[in-house]
């Protein structure tokens, strides 16, 4: 598919920002890579290959094409210059929306004035930030999931005054590095598939911490239930993604609705505090690199 554009700034290193940013040099863009923490490109892009081959996983990106990948990818600690030519740039910084409008204000008066600003949030509508990078015209969100893991799927929203061309384009682009646009055709928070995947993690984490059910019970349904039984339930998802991550985007549900019903449950946050992040740190609802779930006999009826 012919490309949109060439140039890509993907600010922020972690978990997806590595991925986008990979998926996008596997399509052939150029693509800088702003982070302020040093090293945390190789580090993430480590921790997410120990995850996939834990699970044997293969990659959306085969392995032997990530040095090449890596390798066009300029990392940056100088966010001028990580998005001084960029025709597209995708914010991946935490699930903050103070942070986020800070974030795009700063790339309003650093980027081009032509570039197309994306958000990558998780939840935050654009049209919160639109105003902060004053080029609301220019906005977009654009929400991955895990890409490498083969979940090809990305919600695509616009803003309050966001031009056709604009939203046409980052379809466009999602398009380029082969994963499917959802096209969200009027704001809603939490855009597509990922107000479906709320729904379900709101669930089954009141159920978790309330005592109703086992969170591995929930799981080994959800793994039989799906017929993906070599891969996770919701508990081990959301130990990929960060349980810090989750909480996050759950106290942005909760601001929003202001119900009770909305907001994350106490031991969620315990499991926050505690260090207890998921794979990224090795211990979340399950223990990393060798998680229960992926052992002989978690779905042995004579367990």
């Amino acid at each position: 598919m012919t490309r949109p554009f060439d140039q890509v700034a993907v600010v922020g290193a972690g978990t997806l920002g590595a991925q986008i940013a990979l998926l996008s040099a596997y399509a052939g863009y150029q693509v800088m890579l702003y982070d302020t923490r040093p090293g945390i490109f190789k580090e993430t892009i480590m921790t997410i290959r120990s995850d996939l081959q834990s699970k044997n996983v293969d990659p959306f990106i085969p392995y032997a094409q990530w040095p090449a990948c890596e390798e066009r990818i300029q990392s940056v600690n100088n966010l001028a210059e990580a998005v001084g030519a960029a025709e597209l740039v995708v914010e991946v910084v935490p699930e903050n929306l103070g942070l986020k409008q800070q974030v795009f204000q700063e790339l309003g008066r650093k980027a081009p004035s032509h570039a197309i600003l994306a958000t990558n949030s998780s939840s935050i509508p654009v049209s919160r930030l639109e105003a902060s990078s004053g080029r609301p015209e220019r906005c977009l969100n654009i929400h991955f999931y895990m890409p490498l893991r083969g979940m090809n799927i990305a919600d695509v929203m616009g803003g309050t005054r966001t031009v056709p061309e604009v939203l046409d384009t980052g379809i466009r682009w999602v398009r380029s590095l082969g994963v499917i646009p959802l096209t969200v055709k009027k704001e809603l928070l939490g855009f597509c598939f990922n107000r479906v995947w709320r729904a379900i993690k709101r669930e089954v984490l009141h159920m978790w911490a309330e005592g109703f059910v086992d969170f591995r019970d929930i799981d080994r349904a959800y793994m039989v239930f799906t017929g993906n039984r070599e891969d996770a339930g919701p508990f081990g998802l959301m130990d990929r993604v960060g349980l810090d991550v989750v909480y996050d985007i759950e106290m942005v549900y909760y601001k929003e609705s202001g119900d009770p019903k909305d907001h994350p449950p106490e031991a969620l946050r315990q499991k926050v505090a505690q260090g207890e992040l998921g794979v990224k740190t090795g211990k979340g609802f399950y223990t990393y690199p060798d998680p229960e779930y992926l052992r002989a006999g978690f779905l042995d009826p004579q367990r």
